[in-house]
């Protein structure tokens, strides 16, 4: 089970990565099916960790480790190998004040109630539907059934992904197309729990 759920995940940064991520700095440029592709390289060799060519349950856990490890690192501040409770506590006092830092913001642009929602969805709600999504992607990506994702089949999800996009089929994807796509994401997944009650 846990291979399985390593292997949603792995999957799930197909739905999150290659296509809606603008190149560049600039969220208005254009991206091109090359472009597409050259992400999806970028991304394939960043995520396969041991660089045997493939995604599976392998490359999870090292990307699990490497991030624990960081995250260990950034919580044992004097780097003695250990957590004090003082480390531990000046780490949350840190999490509240970004938590209230980021709440201020969105109350100033006017988005308050907008963004508790997100945050509910958007962070462990999120995490839990990426993994249906990831399960879907997996049976989609991983076109040979053998539990592992090829360099190829991840360009060929990438490039789906950016077909879908492309909503005038001329060979690029714009804002307003990446825009469109999340937006048509959100009512889905808004969409799919209130079918069953409109019996």
């Amino acid at each position: 089970m846990n291979k399985k759920t390593s292997l949603f995940t792995l999957a799930a940064a197909l739905v999150a990565v290659p296509v809606l991520a603008a190149p560049g700095a600039d969220g208005n440029a254009v991206q091109t099916r090359a472009d597409a592709q050259a992400r999806a390289t970028q991304m394939f060799a960043k995520m396969d960790a041991n660089k045997d060519g493939k995604l599976d349950a392998t490359d999870r856990a090292a990307q699990r480790a490497e991030r624990q490890a960081k995250i260990f690192a950034s919580l044992d501040a004097d780097g003695n190998g250990s957590i004090s409770k003082a480390e531990w506590d000046k780490h949350g006092a840190d999490r509240a004040a970004k938590r209230a830092e980021r709440g201020e913001k969105r109350a100033e642009a006017g988005e308050a109630g907008e963004g508790k929602r997100h945050g509910m969805r958007g962070g462990h709600g999120k995490r839990g539907g990426h993994h249906g999504m990831g399960g879907r992607m997996m049976g989609k990506a991983d076109t040979d059934g053998d539990k592992a994702i090829s360099q190829a089949e991840f360009q060929t999800a990438a490039l789906a992904r950016f077909d879908a996009a492309d909503a005038n089929k001329d060979g690029q994807v714009t804002a307003e197309e990446r825009q469109a796509q999340r937006g048509a994401w959100r009512a889905k997944r808004g969409a799919a729990p209130a079918a069953p009650a409109s019996q």
